[in-house]
């Protein structure tokens, strides 16, 4: 069983940044997907950015030009740098991993993001 542990999260004004970060207990090299998602209350748990096959990126309109994804195989660890925080963008993120060899994805505990207008 492989774990995700999310960190970074927390209470920030609007405008300003933050970074997650998720560490993988096992190699990232052998997914075939990274991604962050989010849950914000009474609200179902939307994609915020995706890395497949390919090192294809996707983002989610709304984070578009302010969020970042990448990767650092060598500490099995991805990021998320979200720029320009917007209240909207409150809400528990959570890590996400498929790997090739598992039938299913792994998902961490999440991490909470506040953001104050």
């Amino acid at each position: 069983q492989v774990h995700l542990v999310e960190s970074g999260g927390g209470l920030v004004q609007a405008g300003g940044s933050l970074r997650l970060s998720c560490a993988a207990s096992g190699s990232i090299v052998s997914t075939n997907a990274l991604g962050w998602y989010r849950q914000a209350p009474g609200k179902q748990r939307e994609l915020v950015a995706l890395i497949s096959s390919g090192d294809n990126i996707n983002y989610a309109d709304s984070v578009k030009g302010r969020f970042t994804i990448s990767r650092d195989n060598a500490r099995n660890t991805v990021y998320l740098q979200m720029n320009t925080l917007k209240p909207e963008d409150t809400a528990v993120y959570y890590c996400m991993a498929k790997w090739r060899a598992q039938p299913l994805a792994s998902w961490g505990q999440g991490t909470k993001v506040t953001v104050s207008s």
